[in-house]
């Protein structure tokens, strides 16, 4: 039940963590580089990990969503709203003004998502996937090419 699903501070990376970070950002080099300087979150059942997010400080104002997934398998259960709504949350506590994401263009289930929570896109990093990603990337039948800044203003 999402209602009763805590969210937990992840001290050490598993490979159940990777399989899922992986799924939101197919790229182990990329990642590395943002676990380094971000903050790591869960939620478990059976003391399995199955969704998890990343935060990562950019700057003294901003907070940005680096990573957000859900096994497939618990997807449409609500887990993503409930990450989503401790990222906003987070963000006011820690007194940021603003809380970003970055997303497919071709993510539609999660821009809807981002736009349901109040997220306006804000910028395009034109050619971001394909520059960045050896192997072409299709979601939703379409060749992923440019990634959309979604950002929030979290100032109380």
């Amino acid at each position: 039940m999402v209602a009763k699903s805590k969210i937990n501070k992840v001290e050490k990376i598993t490979s159940e963590h990777w399989r899922l970070l992986l799924l939101a950002y197919p790229s182990k080099h990329l990642v590395q580089n943002y676990l380094q300087m971000g903050q790591v979150f869960d939620i478990k059942k059976d003391d399995r990990p199955i969704a998890i997010l990343v935060l990562e400080a950019v700057s003294e104002r901003g907070l940005e969503i680096k990573n957000i997934a859900v096994d497939p398998r618990f997807e449409n259960q609500g887990f993503a709203s409930r990450l989503l709504y401790f990222a906003i949350q987070y963000s006011k506590n820690h007194k940021y003004q603003q809380l970003q994401i970055g997303t497919g263009s071709t993510s539609f289930k999660q821009l809807y998502l981002y736009q349901k929570f109040g997220f306006r896109v804000t910028d395009i990093k034109q050619d971001f996937f394909t520059k960045n990603y050896k192997q072409p990337i299709y979601e939703n039948r379409l060749l992923l090419k440019d990634m959309l800044v979604l950002t929030m203003n979290t100032e109380h």
